[in-house]
């Protein structure tokens, strides 16, 4: 489970990420990212949108524990840039290697798309 300070709760904070941030989409999912100007807090925060298209409620839950689980290795703890992940409807069907790879690939673009602005 990642720590209350590294997840973004605040709907205010995951659609500034949404809409000012870069983003990465895979077959499953969209990685976005987005520069963290004021430094509150130290560490990369993530969020995660599962929305119903995705499955029924178990469904959901298993996607949403899962890119959880993915983030709380994926974390920096000297980053400071804030992740949203979106579950497409396919991402309940993937295995869990098939869900890491696909975020690990889109983080690796989001992060060079960072790197260039």
């Amino acid at each position: 489970m990642l720590p209350k300070n590294q997840r973004l709760r605040l709907a205010q904070d995951l659609t500034a990420t949404v809409r000012s941030g870069v983003r990465s989409g895979r077959r499953n999912v969209v990685l976005y990212a987005r520069h963290r100007e004021t430094e509150e807090f130290q560490g990369d925060r993530f969020g995660f949108i599962v929305s119903k298209a995705v499955g029924i409620a178990v469904k959901r839950n298993l996607t949403k524990r899962r890119m959880r689980e993915i983030a709380q290795v994926l974390r920096r703890v000297d980053g400071d840039v804030d992740f949203v992940v979106r579950a497409l409807p396919g991402a309940a069907e993937l295995s869990w290697e098939e869900l890491n790879s696909q975020i690990n690939s889109a983080l690796a673009a989001v992060l060079r798309k960072i790197e260039a602005r």
